[in-house]
């Protein structure tokens, strides 16, 4: 009775060292802004995004511009208009200023969905490159970097790089 007991202990013993040892993950961590920040792809796709926010502020502040002078214009000629005309008037500025406001909504949906549609393909082929060093390396998990507070795991992102050629 006492050896069953003590072979049972041992088995049991056994099973959780295995366990424990088969659970155990490789994990390693990498910052993924920062490898698609290093990607050439990613620097050419933010310098179009720059030049087409420079773009939509050009014509903000061309539109500006113009609604300030009509607005000056008509605050000088208001003492000479009729009370009908100087409605129109504010009218019409009421409706340059809803304009301009709708071009700035239309003008961040634009540069937002231009962003999406240059930076999707960089983010998936740092992902992929990712994925394949993982692999290759024999790692279970692979966590954001930016998110961890104690990171002794291993860096993948000089091996990410390389595969890359960045």
């Amino acid at each position: 009775m006492k050896h069953l007991k003590s072979l049972l202990f041992a088995t049991a013993l056994f099973i959780g060292a295995t366990s424990f040892t088969a659970a155990q993950s490789k994990i390693a961590h990498i910052d993924t802004q920062k490898l698609i920040e290093a990607m050439p792809e990613y620097k050419k796709a933010d310098g179009e995004i720059a030049k087409l926010g420079q773009t939509y502020q050009a014509t903000i502040q061309e539109s500006v511009k113009e609604l300030e002078a009509k607005l000056k214009q008509y605050d000088a000629e208001a003492a000479a208009q009729t009370q009908e005309e100087n409605q129109k008037r504010m009218q019409e500025v009421e409706s340059m200023k809803q304009s301009l406001s709708q071009y700035q909504q239309q003008a961040q949906q634009g540069l937002e969905k231009k962003r999406f549609d240059l930076l999707k393909p960089i983010t998936e082929k740092a992902k992929a490159a990712i994925e394949k060093v993982a692999a290759a390396q024999g790692f279970d998990y692979v966590l954001e970097a930016g998110g961890l507070i104690v990171a002794k795991g291993k860096d993948l992102m000089a091996d990410v790089k390389a595969e890359m050629g960045i």
